[in-house]
């Protein structure tokens, strides 16, 4: 008999119109697993309620007294799909053998996850679900995504190309997950960072059922931002590489001001001065900005305060 208990984790925000359609799939799946021996039979799913505003947290309320698989946890507040996927992962971690991160809409394939598990026992203590395609995201969603990969990878990030958060996490690795106390999460270059052997599957996503995708693009561009500013210093010197080229620019004005100075054309000087003035002045407030992110990164480290605060478990 396998002895592996499981769990799987959905972090959730406003999802009332898909909860029901997702219990049933993974209730259908876990009930194969365990007759199929790849997990024992106390193994669970976890709903993480983000502080919806919607009936959310009512449904999974429902859903925990209906089917013995299903677990949820109530944040007291909304606190960003990242560290919803932490309080689910370190609630539960000592209780199970290995947990595997999941987005509700089940746009991943949930047939992945036995394969998961097979990794597992042939000795992989993370597992990544890499995209094979994204043709079922939309399209703005789809450029930019590919975009934020390669400048991850530019940028020096440690990442899995086309890899999100559906992935499977060994106790283990959990425990040492537990170990890193960043305010700023950004699991995708949080966790290759942890260094245990892993391995990969192809994950091909399909569309979403029903409702609309709650992770936006200002969302985006946020975890875009924790991304880069939590695990790589090149913004920082991008700044140098500005300055350099402002002295290049610099040294063209002066060339310029000399010739019509020459020509006796002074008075067309007034337009480079305003230009000048409008490009450094713009680069200058990039550099502030770039530098004022960094900024407030240990500004939110130094306090210390909790990633998020649980209200209610069932």
């Amino acid at each position: 008999m396998n002895n592996t208990k499981l769990a799987i984790v959905l972090p959730c925000y406003n999802e009332e119109e898909i909860m029901h359609d997702s219990a049933k799939q993974l209730t259908s799946l876990l009930d194969r697993m365990i007759s199929d021996d790849i997990v024992n039979k106390e193994s669970f799913i976890v709903f993480v309620n983000d502080g919806s505003n919607d009936r959310t947290w009512t449904i999974i309320k429902e859903l925990s007294k209906s089917n013995q698989y299903i677990h949820g946890i109530n944040l007291a507040k909304n606190v960003g799909h990242q560290n919803a996927i932490m309080a689910g992962m370190m609630t539960f971690k000592d209780d199970v053998d290995a947990i595997v991160t999941i987005d509700v809409d089940l746009q991943d394939d949930i047939e992945c996850i036995p394969k998961m598990i097979k990794e597992m026992q042939a000795g992989n203590d993370i597992v990544y679900a890499v995209k094979t395609s994204r043709q079922a995201d939309p399209i703005l969603k789809r450029i930019s995504a590919q975009m934020f990969y390669k400048l991850q990878t530019s940028m020096g990030i440690e990442c899995i190309y086309n890899h999100a958060d559906f992935r499977l996490m060994s106790r283990k690795a959990l425990d040492i997950l537990e170990k890193y106390h960043e305010r700023n999460l950004y699991l995708r270059g949080l966790i290759p960072q942890i260094g245990l052997q892993s391995s990969t599957i192809e994950d091909h996503i399909t569309k979403r059922k029903t409702g609309t995708s709650k992770y936006t693009f200002s969302k985006m561009i946020g975890l875009a931002l924790d991304g880069i500013t939590s695990f790589s210093v090149k913004p920082l010197y991008c700044i140098i590489y500005l300055g350099v080229l402002f002295i290049l620019i610099s040294l063209l004005l002066i060339l310029y001001v000399l010739y019509v100075y020459l020509k006796n054309q002074t008075v067309a000087g007034w337009s480079s001065i305003m230009i000048s003035i409008w490009m450094v002045g713009g680069f200058i407030l990039i550099s502030i900005g770039t530098a004022c992110i960094y900024i407030g990164k240990i500004y939110n480290e130094v306090k210390q305060r909790p990633l998020y605060n649980i209200q209610e478990i069932v």
